[in-house]
C-alpha cells in the first residue's frame, strides 16, 4: 500500500527519514528505553513522529496539520468528519482520559468502554428523541448486511414485504430479501433513471405486507424522501435505510418499525452499523438466522455479544456530542439546507452548463449529483478541482458525472469554494 506521506523521526537531536512510512496521528510523549546484556546503559531515547507534507495523487502537497491545510473531501463514504472530533480523538488516542490505554486497547466489557458505548446511545437517543420502546443496536457489517438481517428477523419465509425502490441501494435490498421472504416491488424509479419519489397515493401496497421498505436517501442518485409513506396494513410497519441522511435532520422515529444505516457517511468512520428497532419486533427471527444477525441476541447483550467495533463506536459518540453542542438536529438541518441550496442554485444558475437530473422536490440535502453539458470536460473538472483542494467529486461508477456529498461535517466554506470553482470553470469553458 502506498504511503500517504513521509514522517520524519526525531531520534535524539538527529532527524531520520525512512523511505516509506504511513501518515502518523500519534505523538509518543513518553521516552522508551531498552537495555540489552553487555551494552552500556545510555540516556533514554525520545521518539516522536513529525508529519511532513502529504503528497496527493495530482502532485500537489498538503500538510497534515492545521485546518487551512486540509482538503475539502466530497466523498460519499467513508466521508469527511468534523475536524474538532478528529482532534479530540487524536488527543485521546494514546491515553484515553488518563486510563493508561487507547480506546483501541480496551476490553469491550471493561468499565471504560461501557461508559463510552452507554453515553453514545444516550446522546443518540437525545438527538433523535428515540422513544423508550425502541432499542438501539450498534452492529457491524454495514447496511448491506441488514438487507438480509431485516427479513430474517421480521418475517417468515411466506410473509410478503413491500418495496419502494428509488435507487441502487433500494434495488439491492429487495434482491437480497428475496432469499428469505416474498417480495413485492410496488414501485421502482429505474425506468426514469432514479430521479424521483412516487406519489404515496399511487402506491398499491399489499394488504398483508409485513412491512414496507424504503431507502430514505439514495447516495448514488441523490434522491431523498421529504416525507414518508404510511403503511396501509394496520399490523405492518415502515422500515427505512437512512445510511446517508442519518442524523442530518429531525426524524419522528415513532413512524418507523426499524431505522438502520451505516455510520460511515454522516456520524462516524466505517465499521459501525446502527439499528433502531421497536422492541416488540425483536424475538421472532427465522430458525436459519445466524446468531450474529439475530436482533434478540444483540439486544439482550446490549450490543456486546461479541467484540464490537469499539473505536468506531467511540468516534460515533464524539460526533453525537458535537451534533448536540451545535444545537441538535433542527440546527443541523438548517445548516444543511443552506449548503445544499447554495450548490443547487449554482447548478440552476449555470443555464444548462451544469445539470442535476433529480426532480427538484426530492433533491438530496446530502448527495448532489450533476453533469456537464459538455461531458468531455468532466475529467478536467475533477482533476482541476483536486488541484484546488476539493477531492472525491467523481460520480459513482454506475452513473458517471460528478457528485458532491455535503454531509453534516462538510463546512459551508467547502461548498462556497466548490461553487466559486464551478463558476470559474464555466467562464473558461462556456
Amino acid at each position: 500500500m502506498a504511503a500517504a506521506s513521509t514522517n520524519s523521526f526525531l531520534v535524539g537531536n538527529k532527524t531520520q527519514i525512512p523511505k516509506s512510512t504511513s501518515q502518523s496521528l500519534l505523538h509518543l510523549t513518553k521516552p522508551n528505553t531498552l537495555t540489552l546484556p553487555g551494552i552500556k546503559k545510555t540516556n533514554p531515547v525520545s521518539v516522536r513522529c513529525v508529519s511532513s507534507p502529504t503528497q496527493l495523487q495530482d502532485g500537489s502537497s498538503k500538510s497534515s496539520t492545521g485546518s487551512q491545510d486540509r482538503v475539502f473531501n466530497f466523498a460519499a463514504g467513508p466521508a469527511t468528519l468534523p475536524e474538532n472530533v478528529l482532534l479530540k480523538a487524536q488527543t485521546d488516542l494514546y491515553n484515553w482520559r488518563g486510563s493508561g490505554m487507547s480506546v483501541m486497547e480496551m476490553s469491550h466489557r471493561g468499565k471504560e468502554f461501557l461508559s463510552i458505548i452507554q453515553k453514545a446511545e444516550s446522546d443518540l437517543r437525545k438527538l433523535l428523541e428515540i422513544p423508550s420502546e425502541y432499542s438501539v443496536l450498534f452492529l457491524q457489517g454495514g447496511a448491506t448486511t441488514q438487507f438480509a438481517g431485516l427479513p430474517l428477523n421480521l418475517c417468515k419465509p411466506d410473509d410478503t414485504v413491500d418495496f419502494v425502490v428509488t435507487g441502487s441501494w433500494g434495488d439491492k435490498a429487495v434482491k437480497e430479501a428475496k432469499k428469505y421472504c416474498k417480495t413485492n416491488l410496488i414501485w421502482s424509479g429505474k425506468s426514469d433513471k432514479y430521479t424521483k419519489v412516487p406519489s404515496f397515493d399511487e402506491l398499491e401496497q399489499s394488504v398483508d405486507a409485513k412491512y414496507l421498505h424504503i431507502c430514505a436517501n439514495e447516495t448514488i442518485h441523490g434522491v431523498e424522501f421529504k416525507d414518508y409513506p404510511v403503511v396501509k396494513n394496520p399490523n405492518g410497519f415502515l422500515v427505512a435505510d437512512m445510511s446517508s441522511n442519518f442524523c442530518s435532520k429531525p426524524v419522528d422515529v415513532s413512524k418507523f418499525g426499524v431505522i438502520y444505516g451505516g455510520a460511515q457517511k454522516n456520524v462516524g468512520p466505517s465499521g459501525v452499523t446502527i439499528v433502531i428497532i421497536r422492541k416488540d419486533l425483536i424475538g421472532g427471527a427465522q430458525e436459519i438466522t445466524p446468531v450474529m444477525l439475530d436482533y434478540k441476541i444483540h439486544d439482550e447483550n446490549s450490543s456486546l455479544y461479541n467484540t464490537p467495533p469499539c473505536f468506531g463506536i467511540y468516534m460515533c459518540g464524539l460526533v453525537f456530542e458535537d451534533l448536540l453542542e451545535q444545537g441538535g438536529l433542527k440546527e443541523v438541518e438548517r445548516k444543511n439546507k443552506v449548503k445544499a441550496g447554495l450548490l443547487y442554485d449554482a447548478i440552476e444558475g449555470s443555464k444548462g452548463f451544469f445539470r442535476c437530473p433529480v426532480e427538484k422536490s426530492v433533491r438530496s440535502l446530502m448527495n448532489v449529483p450533476f453533469t456537464l453539458e459538455k461531458s468531455e470536460l468532466e475529467g478536467e473538472f475533477i482533476k482541476e478541482a483536486a488541484k484546488e483542494g476539493m477531492v472525491q467529486l467523481k460520480g459513482h461508477r454506475s452513473v458517471g458525472g460528478m457528485r458532491a456529498s455535503i454531509y453534516n461535517a462538510m463546512p459551508l466554506a467547502g461548498v462556497e469554494k466548490l461553487v466559486a470553482f464551478m463558476k470559474d470553470f464555466q467562464a473558461k469553458h462556456a
